[in-house]
Formats: structure tokens, C-alpha cells, sequence
């Protein structure tokens, strides 16, 4: 090929603006989102001789199929504009985040009427305080159990909390000494608020006030010859002395920042953070990288910034950022940080004393990830690629499937027929394409695999639209161009679908194929008696080997997409309880809504006991009993078939 980039704008083409760029492929999915201080500068570089590329880059440009930018007034314009589109489209080539766990986190959900202390890895609680991360989650509940001996906060349920302030009787952790809520009506409202606002205040780094408050009104109970009121006092210092232990100050007492250990090599990288408050590490999270494209330690550090903080709460971005190397745009990085923060930020690299002590554990820590990352991916890494090419060979394919679409029928003895589909990209499955389709019509599975394949296909043939940009004109020539519409991932082409199914499945699959004008997708179905493989036309199946990689993957998607099927089922049923519940003789509306309201969930009533029913008002021994034999029958019906 005389010009193996066909699409390369000529140089006087490219502004010289900061601004933001986008590789996208032929079919319009964005593969690479970067940012420049000079756009013609910058994006030069990738138009280099192919020869000249690190391998990764050159795979990147010769996949790619066109390349756009957008030019923004300033610096700290291009760094929000590229955080915005990598986190929109999601490109394959930009650095791909692969946390380790959700990490558990305390969480005070200042939004009640009387907050509650609680463990959750739920960060989206509306009007939550939230401390951590913590590395283990028996870390939360130890602090939580000594914090609340000091700050005797509210810890039940919601639930708990509402039964007891109606009934008037303490709930159950109010009775055992656990929840110091108004519920135990042992405090008033306002009083177990000033209690969950020093509860918050010691968590943020007051500690000191309070031990030296505390030790005062000891030696002041003690001296006043008062000794229980001193013991007490005494088991609180105890307990708040047992939760620093836990936390050992690390850097000065008025410090608080955020502190990132990394550890990289050419394809990697495992990032560890702690977060600092009050000159102690109040919370650990490790993340490990795959890296696409070869980028300097500088631009990972930005990358890494840019993830952590952009949709930070304000109290969640630190004074001051410590890291092991500066950005080239560290001055761009500080200003974005103050505005989200509101107050100043400042990035700086930890070069001695304390803090680099510190940035030695962290790198020391995130080394050891990256090395067990890296056992893990080896093995797992040459197995899909070995999956990926036996399949390719076993279903004569011209490439090896990258992006490979599976679907599957769920029913309940022929009715609630649902759909689902679900998509692996490079062996790995990408959840947040997942679909699932409601199916109110059909005959059987073939003509169900006929409907939603259809469907599918469908959002290949729709036109192509370019994204409307609202343009606003400042500064000069600088224009900054916001998209107001996401790319839909949903019409991005597979190289391979497959059927959970047999002969007539994958028949049924390829009618709607070639009805949809798609036969360069190749097809084939899984059938579940000898996991054989059949391919369209075919009046034999493929025999993959048991120990095949291929198989494996294959089953895999089968399995998943089995599995994501029935949740779509059960979610449909879950939303029919009040059918479920109208079927009972004696239960009016007024009934179903009171027993949802009393037992607060589905999964409660469907537990309760016959004893717990009938202390609803209106509810009699008799119609208890019906209710709970009408629920356990229902628990008893046929799992959903798939």
C-alpha cells in the first residue's frame, strides 16, 4: 500500500491551538482520545514513518480509519474536554482501570432524619459522608464497634429505626448497647446529631480534641470521687486510642493529602493511594492498568489524576497531591483541582523525609501488585488469545473474533419471554453493552432467537449521523465544540454471534442475518447435550476438544449469557409481587400496600414468618397464614428455563 494512512490531514490542515484529539475507526467508534497544548505538534508524531511507531501505536493508527480535534481557549479547557470524552466513549486504546475489588468504605448518611453508621460499597448514597477506602471489610466493622463506644451513634436499619420510633419499643442493637440512636430514646434528635457531627469531626483528624477532652473529665470524675462516670470516660479513651493505634501517624498532625505509589512496566502499571487526614493513612485502594499505548510516567500520573478526582466530591480532593512524577501539565492539573475543590490545590512530587518514606512503602506496595497482576495475566492473557485463534481456525473465520455477541431465551413454562445478549471483546466481557429484550409475542425459541437477532441487526443499518456540536466562538479563532450526543455502542458490528442452541436456533439466527443483509457476521450455536458446535447449513457439528481453550470461552458466553437472561427474568418477577399478593383470598390494595410498607422489601415478606405477618393490623391469624403459604408456593415454582 503506497499510503497505508489514507486519512492523514495535510499539515497546514492541523491549528496550532490546544485542543483535543480523536482517532475513531471505520466504524465510528472512538479508539483514542488525547489532549495537546499544540494540536499540529502533536498529532505530527503519529504520522511519523510507520516504522519509526512503538508497535502499539502503530496498531492504533492503522486501525484507525480518521482522526478529528477540537480546539479549546485554554490548556485546562482541552484537560476537562478529554476527561469528559474518555470517560463517554470509553476508547480501547487510552489506559484501561482494572480495580482489584470494590473496597468497603464508612459511610454516614447525613441525609436522615438521624444519620446511621453503616459498611457499604455503595459510593452513590444521596447526601452520604463516606471514610475509607478500607483494605478489608472486618477493618470497617472493628473501627465502627469502638468509635460507636465513644460516639454512640444510630447503626440499625432504616427499617429497625422506623418500627421502633412507631412502636415506641428500642430495636434490637438498642437493646444489646450497639445503636445509641433516637430509636434507643435514650437521646433526642438534636442530641444524636451533635453526636454524629463529632463522630465525622474525630474521623476527619480531631482527634486530639477529644482525647484531651476526654482525659480531662476523668481526672475531673476521678478527683470528684465519681468512679464509675471515671471508668466509663477511661473504656472511651481506651477505645479511641485502640482506633489511632490502627492508624498510626505517618506524616504531621495538620496534614492532609492524597499520596500515589506506582509501579509500571511497558505494559502495565499498579497504582497504590493512600488517603491521608489528619497525618494519618485513613484509607488504602490498589489499581492496576493495562496500557494500549506507550505513554511517559508524567502523562500516567495525569491519566491517574484525572480518574481519581473527576467526579470527586469537593471535601474528597486533599490540600495537597503527592506524586512520583510531575505531569507537563501539573500547572493545568492544579488549576482543575481548584476549581473542583474550591480552595487551592497543590501537586508535588515527595523527594524526602517523611513523605518519601512514605511513597517508597506505597511504590513498594504497588509493585507487589503489579507482580501478582502480571502472574495473573499471563496465564490468562495467552489462554484467550489461544481461545480467540483455535476459534477462529474451528469456524474458518478470516480473523480471530474480537468482538463476539451472545444470546439466549429465558421463559417460565412458555410465558415473561425474555432475551438477552451479551458481548466479550478480546475474550474479556463488557458488561455496560449488555442488553436484554422483552419478547410479548412468539411461538417458540427459534422464532424468539428470529425476533431479538432482528432487533439487533437493525441498529447496524441505521445512518450514520454526525454528532451535533453547539459551538461557542471565543478568544479569536479558538472554538470550543461540546457534543450533546453519545456514540451508541449498541450498533458497533461483531465478527461472531452465537446462539445458545442447536440446528434450528442457529437456522432461525441465520435467516435473520441474511434478512438484515449481514452474512459477513459469522454465526454458530452451542447446543447443551454434547456441547457441539453448529454452523449454519451444516448438517454435522463441530467437535471442539474438551481441553480446548476455544470451547471454554465459547461455554463461557453461554453461561453468561444464560445467567443474565434469568436476571432479566427474575427482575420481571420481582415486579409482579402485588400479582402474586392479589391472588390471595382477603387481601385488598389497601393490604398488599401495607405489608410492602411494613416489611420495607420483597425479600423481607417473602422470609417473614406466620407470626410476623399477623402483627400487621388487619391481619388476622387466619389470612396470615394463607399469606404465608401463598408465598412459599410461589418460592417453591419452576426456576426459569433458559
Amino acid at each position: 500500500m503506497r499510503e497505508p494512512l489514507a486519512y492523514k490531514p495535510k499539515p497546514g490542515e492541523i491549528p496550532t491551538n490546544p485542543g483535543v484529539y480523536r482517532f475513531r475507526d471505520a466504524h465510528g467508534r472512538v479508539l483514542y482520545v488525547g489532549k495537546a497544548k499544540n494540536l499540529r505538534q502533536r498529532l505530527s508524531n503519529y504520522f511519523a514513518p510507520l516504522h519509526t511507531l512503538h508497535e502499539r501505536t502503530r496498531r492504533m493508527v492503522t486501525t484507525a480509519a480518521s482522526v478529528e480535534w477540537t480546539v479549546v481557549p485554554t490548556d485546562v479547557d482541552s484537560l476537562q474536554l478529554e476527561y469528559q470524552w474518555i470517560k463517554e466513549f470509553d476508547p480501547p486504546f487510552n489506559v484501561r482501570y482494572r480495580d482489584d475489588k470494590s473496597y468497603p468504605f464508612m459511610a454516614i448518611t447525613l441525609a436522615d432524619e438521624a444519620p446511621r453508621v453503616m459498611v457499604t460499597r455503595n459510593r452513590r448514597i444521596p447526601g452520604a459522608k463516606y471514610f475509607g477506602p478500607f483494605p478489608k471489610v472486618w477493618a470497617v466493622h472493628d473501627t465502627i464497634d469502638l468509635m460507636i463506644k465513644v460516639f454512640p451513634i444510630r447503626t440499625c436499619s432504616d427499617s429497625s429505626y422506623k418500627r421502633a420510633m412507631q412502636t415506641g419499643r428500642p430495636c434490637f442493637p438498642g437493646q444489646i448497647g450497639k445503636c445509641g440512636g433516637p430509636c434507643s430514646h435514650k437521646v433526642t434528635i438534636a442530641e444524636h446529631r451533635a453526636m454524629v457531627d463529632d463522630f465525622i469531626a474525630f474521623m476527619q483528624g480531631g482527634d486530639e480534641r477529644f482525647t484531651r477532652d476526654l482525659t480531662a473529665r476523668m481526672k475531673a470524675a476521678a478527683a470528684a470521687m465519681d468512679y464509675e462516670q471515671a471508668a466509663v470516660l477511661r473504656d472511651k479513651l481506651a477505645s479511641i486510642e485502640a482506633v489511632l493505634n490502627k492508624s498510626a501517624l505517618v506524616l504531621p498532625a495538620d496534614t492532609d493529602a492524597d499520596l500515589f505509589g506506582i509501579a509500571e512496566d511497558e505494559l502495565s502499571a499498579a497504582v497504590q493511594h493512600f488517603v491521608i487526614r489528619g497525618g494519618r493513612v485513613r484509607g488504602v485502594s490498589s489499581t492496576t492498568i493495562d496500557k494500549e499505548l506507550d505513554i511517559s510516567g508524567g502523562d500516567l500520573v495525569d491519566q491517574i489524576l484525572q480518574r481519581v478526582y473527576g467526579d470527586a466530591a469537593p471535601a474528597d480532593i486533599p490540600r495537597r497531591v503527592l506524586v512520583p512524577e510531575l505531569p507537563a501539565d501539573a500547572a493545568e492539573l492544579e488549576q482543575w483541582l481548584r476549581a473542583r475543590r474550591g480552595k487551592a490545590v497543590e501537586i508535588a512530587v515527595a523527594q524526602r523525609g517523611q513523605r518519601a518514606e512514605l511513597l517508597r512503602n506505597a511504590t513498594l506496595n504497588a509493585q507487589q501488585a503489579l507482580l501478582r497482576h502480571k502472574t495473573r495475566r499471563t496465564s490468562d492473557y495467552a489462554a484467550r488469545t489461544q481461545a480467540l485463534s483455535d476459534l477462529q481456525d474451528a469456524l474458518g473465520m478470516d480473523t480471530a473474533p474480537l468482538r463476539i455477541e451472545c444470546f439466549d431465551i429465558s421463559h417460565l413454562q412458555g410465558t415473561n419471554v425474555v432475551g438477552s445478549m451479551v458481548v466479550f471483546e478480546d475474550g474479556l466481557p463488557r458488561k455496560d453493552q449488555y442488553r436484554s429484550f422483552s419478547i410479548a409475542h412468539t411461538t417458540d425459541d427459534t422464532d424468539s432467537i428470529h425476533q431479538v437477532l432482528t432487533r439487533r441487526l437493525a441498529h447496524l443499518d441505521r445512518p450514520e449521523e454526525p454528532d451535533p456540536v453547539v459551538p461557542d466562538v471565543t478568544d479569536g479563532d479558538a472554538v470550543v465544540e461540546t457534543e450533546t450526543r453519545k456514540r451508541r455502542r449498541f450498533a458497533y458490528p461483531p465478527q461472531l454471534l452465537i446462539v445458545d442452541g442447536g440446528r434450528p436456533q442457529v437456522e432461525a439466527a441465520a435467516r435473520a442475518l441474511r434478512e438484515a443483509g449481514h452474512e459477513e457476521i459469522a454465526l454458530c450455536g452451542i447446543a447443551k447435550r454434547l456441547e457441539e458446535i453448529w454452523l449454519p447449513g451444516d448438517d454435522f457439528p463441530v467437535i471442539l476438544p474438551r481441553t480446548s481453550e476455544a470451547l471454554y470461552l465459547v461455554q463461557r458466553l453461554r453461561d453468561e449469557a444464560h445467567r443474565f437472561a434469568i436476571s432479566h427474568q427474575r427482575r420481571r418477577r420481582k415486579r409482579d409481587i402485588r400479582s402474586v399478593l392479589s391472588e390471595v383470598p382477603g387481601l385488598g390494595e389497601a393490604r398488599i400496600k401495607a405489608l410492602l410498607r411494613h416489611f420495607g422489601s420483597v425479600a423481607a415478606l417473602r422470609t417473614a414468618t406466620v407470626p410476623q405477618i399477623e402483627e400487621l393490623p388487619g391481619i388476622g391469624p387466619k389470612l396470615a397464614e394463607t399469606v404465608f403459604r401463598h408465598l412459599q408456593g410461589d418460592l417453591r415454582e419452576e426456576t426459569p428455563t433458559a
